[in-house]
């Protein structure tokens, strides 16, 4: 069975986004997946990257420099446990699922923290080794997330595949993984009971045929057409 590692950020669990949650992990889960979850508020994940991401010395001692720092320690098998533990699930995982609200356009920080600290140097990419030869290639992801405006909104206030553009093409693109089509719910909030039942209808059924799904061309021309 395929591995699939979810990364879910929201503070709630009866939310939307929490139910979205439970859905991908019993679907999966049937399909005979083995579906891990990192639940960033429940476990407490600290978004700030500092000197405790490094066991033992630093490289540069004189002025602290966290990219070169996590790269170094990276090498030399000293990251903090946390992040060891994070990019073990990473690199096990044939599909990451990043589950979240949007904020303010954007992903919530705890989620940003999560990519800034577990997506090191050495690990996910190298300079000389980025998007199509990044460093997780080989495995495909998806941002599955809510909004507080409607389609309509989005619609009049610019494309919303411009917010997509950092998280899909900047983050995970440059790290070498595929990414799939995004699934959003726009505004769950302000509709009908029966309208989130059919929003989590067409997410379950997404589910079932997730593995046929061709990646989307990752490329300015698909974001800003």
């Amino acid at each position: 069975g395929k591995k699939v590692l979810i990364v879910y950020a929201h503070q709630e669990p009866k939310s939307f986004n929490g139910s979205l949650l439970k859905i991908a992990v019993e679907e999966l889960t049937k399909q005979g997946c083995s579906v891990t979850v990192s639940d960033l508020y429940a476990m407490q994940f600290e978004p700030r990257a500092t000197r405790n991401d490094i066991v033992g010395r630093l490289h540069n001692s004189e002025a602290f420099n966290y990219g070169v720092e996590t790269w170094e320690a990276y090498k030399r098998g000293a990251l903090s446990k946390d992040l060891v533990e994070e990019q073990k699930k990473v690199q096990e995982a044939d599909l990451l699922i990043f589950q979240f609200p949007l904020f303010w356009f954007n992903m919530p920080a705890i989620l940003k923290g999560w990519m800034d600290r577990v997506l090191v140097q050495g690990f996910a990419y190298d300079l000389s080794k980025a998007y199509d030869g990044g460093l997780l290639q080989g495995k495909l992801c998806l941002f599955s997330f809510t909004t507080g405006g409607s389609k309509e909104t989005y619609a009049t206030r610019g494309d919303i595949r411009y917010l997509l553009w950092p998280m899909q093409h900047g983050i995970m693109h440059f790290c070498g993984v595929k990414v799939l089509e995004p699934h959003i719910c726009y505004a769950p909030e302000n509709v009908s009971d029966e309208k989130r039942k059919e929003m989590l209808t067409a997410w379950t059924q997404r589910l079932k045929t997730l593995w046929k799904e061709e990646p989307i061309d990752c490329s300015p021309e698909w974001y800003f057409k």
